[in-house]
């Protein structure tokens, strides 16, 4: 089943390289979204794609190798767009 996820990473996860670490668990997944740094210093990561491959990337967005310092991932499920490819901005 395909899933769409929005996941808003907390902590110290602009300027050291979080939304390309994002980008590389979900290219690796196969997975389409984005990688949005917020103004507030959070981050927005998008996932779409296979339920179990959305749920991998999702565990490992505050696992042992995230850089920076990430305290919290809130998650919300959101309609699937079909979209393709992996963005950051």
């Amino acid at each position: 089943m395909t899933v769409r996820v929005v996941a808003v990473v907390s902590g110290h996860v602009q300027g050291v390289g979080y939304r390309w670490f994002a980008r590389e668990l979900a290219n690796a997944a196969g997975l389409a979204g984005s990688a949005t740094n917020l103004p507030d210093g959070r981050v927005e990561v998008v996932l779409e794609g296979a339920d179990e491959a959305v749920s991998s990337v999702l565990a490992a967005l505050d696992g042992p190798r995230a850089p920076g310092s990430v305290t919290r991932v809130d998650r919300r499920s959101a309609p699937v767009q079909g979209t393709s490819g992996f963005t950051t901005a």
